[in-house]
């Protein structure tokens, strides 16, 4: 599906993923990792202006994005799109690590198979520790989000502007958000040159998988236009807007992050206005290859640990 449904939490995390995905392969002991309480910032808006309280020590959030087209239960849905991201307000340092679906892994469930079934197993507790475990990582918080979610958070600021280097013709693009089917197909067309994309539009130009010359490459550099253009609009919001923001979603996203810490991650979040600040990691070979069980993907973690754990300590 698409790396960068999971852009922000209501625009707090907005700020910060210019993204990329690629791929991995793991095994090692389980980790158990507590399981935040969620919270569905969507359905439960708070009505009053949040308490802010600075956010000073570095975090690390996992972000999680899925087909919820009503293929699978809501509650099983596998996540298409992780992205794992650390913030270190201290010296305004970010860092992504994006990790394929097609991943194969040892499972915090038990078991081995494609990390995109970790969700699906044992919810966003089995996600986190799933990934805890093959990375050797500690996750703070998580964030969900579904296609609607992505649509909806693009049309409630009002659309992104970008430029369409890598235009889409799709004749085989699901149409499976306002369908009787979650099989169906549908055409569609992103021209090339500069748009102004609503959610819809978007949501079609970062998930096409048909017709790029790059293929999933290209794919990513079309989802990393479009979070920078949805940290772009970010930048314009305030706490107060967030209520707001967050009833306009409709349950749409979830995370384990309270409403009050969304609002001071806004102010944060405008500070990181160093582009150089930012950086992301793409385990192309290489650290990966194909040819795993399945058609999964496999690494060579010998490569790929030293270099998360620098990032990620």
């Amino acid at each position: 599906m698409l790396a960068i449904a999971l852009s922000s939490v209501a625009g707090g995390l907005a700020y910060f993923l210019p993204a990329a995905q690629f791929a991995i392969e793991s095994a090692g002991q389980v980790v158990k990792v507590p399981t935040p309480s969620p919270t569905d910032i969507l359905l439960s808006p708070s009505p009053q202006k949040p308490a802010l309280s600075p956010v000073t020590g570095a975090f690390t959030v996992l972000l999680l994005g899925s087909d919820d087209d009503s293929k699978f239960n809501a509650d099983h849905v596998l996540t298409q799109s992780m992205i794992l991201v650390r913030v270190v307000p201290s010296t305004k340092q970010v860092t992504m690590l994006s990790i394929p679906r097609d991943l194969y892994v040892h499972l915090s469930t038990g078991g081995f198979g494609k990390i995109d079934g970790a969700y699906s197993y044992g919810g966003p507790g089995a996600a986190m520790a799933t990934v805890s475990q093959d990375f050797g990582v500690q996750i703070n918080d998580y964030i969900w989000v579904g296609l609607l979610g992505l649509i909806k958070l693009i049309d409630a600021v009002g659309g992104v502007d970008v430029v369409t280097s890598h235009p889409v013709l799709d004749d085989y693009y699901p149409s499976d958000i306002a369908s009787h089917s979650a099989y169906d197909y549908q055409r569609v067309a992103v021209l090339g040159g500069p748009q102004h994309l609503d959610g819809i539009h978007a949501m079609q130009y970062v998930r096409s998988r048909h017709g790029d010359l790059q293929s999933d490459f290209g794919r990513s550099q079309r989802q990393q236009q479009v979070l920078l253009a949805i940290r772009q609009k970010a930048k314009q919001l305030s706490p107060e807007d967030l209520p707001a923001l967050s009833a306009a979603l409709g349950g749409e996203l979830k995370t384990s992050i309270g409403l009050s810490k969304v609002a001071a991650l806004l102010p944060l979040a405008a500070s990181f206005d160093n582009p150089d600040a930012i950086r992301q990691i793409v385990l192309l070979p290489p650290y990966t290859h194909g040819g795993g069980p399945g058609g999964s993907i496999t690494a060579n973690w010998s490569l790929i640990l030293p270099l998360v754990h620098q990032y990620f300590p």
